[in-house]
């Protein structure tokens, strides 16, 4: 069988032999193409992949003291501080009483503290103790009369206007006419703060024991808001009811009936500035008064708190000389009545 010439040259190069040529050039069939991925053309180069990038970050990245250093071009990343978080969302860090930026002056409180968290604030404004009953005749209450030293002008500083059970009285205050054997006679405010939640059974306690069966509250539109509120903190407390037995002037409804019209609003504060005179400074809105309590128990500053009490001191004392002007006057036109009426009518 014979052999071909590159078989041969082939065969003689494997030996060895130094005479064997190149092998003749023939025309070799093109290479079959193997067909691409669909995906390959979309492969990023090999030193820009996420391959190229593990490669260097993990089996190339140095080891010992050097690897502690960081690389000068990459910052390290900003951690966020834990108290500005806190800060942030209105919390308190556990096991501390007040934010860094809180002073121990901010976070005093009035009066003193009478309970785990209750705090009571207690003060006497000298003037003459009315010696005579008063006639509620203002009050369309003909022929009824109550002694001053049975009146009990309250009000309270809740967390929220809304109502119901969600909402609690986080401060109450009440002014009455007392005879103190140091001071003489006047009109005495206490009123009764709770500096946190569990407190409020406390307060509750205490504002009943100042309560007794000859007591008459007098409020500002209480009937309707202050004594139902605290007849519902009451029962959620389990305690007794002390409000519901007593009597209660609400002196909203005679202002009302006597003042409509004259000044833009009956509220509280209008009638005091047109009717009483008597102008307040520096005075708190009620309407902050809830926000300034929820500070408070966030680790905020007491700066606000203590105007809420000023602003309820003042709320009481106004009540009771609204009450005077409104017996006063009632007087007076029933005597101006009397006078012109004919003689066989007086």
């Amino acid at each position: 069988m014979s052999l071909s010439l590159d078989k041969l040259r082939l065969l003689r190069k494997q030996a060895g032999d130094p005479k064997a040529g190149p092998p003749a050039v023939t025309a070799a069939a093109p290479a079959a193409v193997v067909p691409a991925a669909a995906n390959d053309a979309r492969q990023p180069p090999a030193e820009r992949s996420v391959f190229a990038w593990v490669e260097q970050e993990i089996r190339h990245k140095p080891t010992g003291p050097a690897a502690m250093t960081p690389a000068p071009t990459t910052p390290p990343l900003r951690q966020p501080h834990v108290g500005s978080l806190h800060r942030l969302l209105g919390l308190r860090t556990r096991g501390s009483a007040a934010p860094l930026h809180a002073t121990a002056q901010d976070r005093r409180l009035p009066g003193e503290e009478i309970s785990p968290g209750l705090f009571l604030i207690e003060s006497l404004q000298p003037q003459p103790v009315p010696k005579v009953p008063l006639s509620l005749a203002f009050a369309r209450r003909e022929n009824e009369h109550v002694a001053a030293h049975d009146l009990l002008f309250f009000d309270t500083e809740t967390t929220g206007l809304a109502g119901g059970t969600g909402t609690r009285a986080f401060m109450i205050g009440a002014a009455d006419w007392y005879t103190c054997p140091q001071r003489g006679e006047g009109l005495r405010i206490r009123q009764l703060l709770i500096s946190t939640m569990a407190a409020e059974e406390a307060m509750l306690a205490t504002f009943a024991g100042w309560l007794q069966p000859s007591t008459v509250f007098c409020s500002y539109n209480g009937r309707s808001y202050d004594a139902p509120l605290l007849k519902a903190r009451y029962r959620l407390a389990r305690q007794r009811d002390p409000i519901s037995a007593l009597d209660h002037v609400d002196l909203l409804y005679p202002t009302r009936r006597r003042y409509r019209g004259t000044w833009e609003n009956c509220r509280l504060s209008t009638i005091e500035r047109q009717l009483l005179r008597v102008i307040r400074e520096d005075d708190l809105p009620g309407s902050e008064a809830p926000g300034a309590w929820l500070r408070f128990l966030r680790g905020g500053d007491a700066v606000n708190l203590r105007r809420v009490a000023d602003h309820n001191h003042q709320d009481v004392v106004t009540l009771a000389l609204l009450l005077q002007r409104l017996v006063r006057e009632e007087a007076q036109e029933r005597e101006l009545l009397a006078l012109q009426a004919p003689p066989g009518m007086a």
